[in-house]
C-alpha cells in the first residue's frame, strides 16, 4: 500500500526535474550545469522513494496498513 502512494512524490520529483533540466539548458554554462546536477539528484531522490516504499510495504512495516485494519474492524 505505501508504495502506491509513494508513486505520487515520485512523479512530483520527476516533472520538477525536467522542469530543471529545461530550464538549465535554456541557461549560461556556469547554471547550466548546476541545474545539470540538480536535475540528476532529483532524478535519484525520485528513484529512492519507491525503492524505500517497497522496501517498507514487503517487510511489512507500512503504517497505512494498521490504520486501515483499525478502521476495517472499528466498522460495525
Amino acid at each position: 500500500m505505501c508504495f502506491f502512494f509513494s508513486l505520487m512524490p515520485a512523479t512530483i520529483c520527476i516533472t520538477i526535474g525536467y522542469f530543471v533540466l529545461f530550464a538549465a539548458s535554456k541557461a549560461d554554462d556556469g547554471i547550466k550545469t548546476f541545474g545539470r546536477v540538480l536535475a540528476i539528484w532529483l532524478f535519484v531522490i525520485a528513484a529512492f522513494i519507491p525503492i524505500t516504499a517497497a522496501y517498507i510495504t514487503l517487510a511489512g512495516l507500512c503504517p497505512i496498513e494498521d490504520i486501515l485494519k483499525t478502521l476495517h474492524s472499528a466498522r460495525p
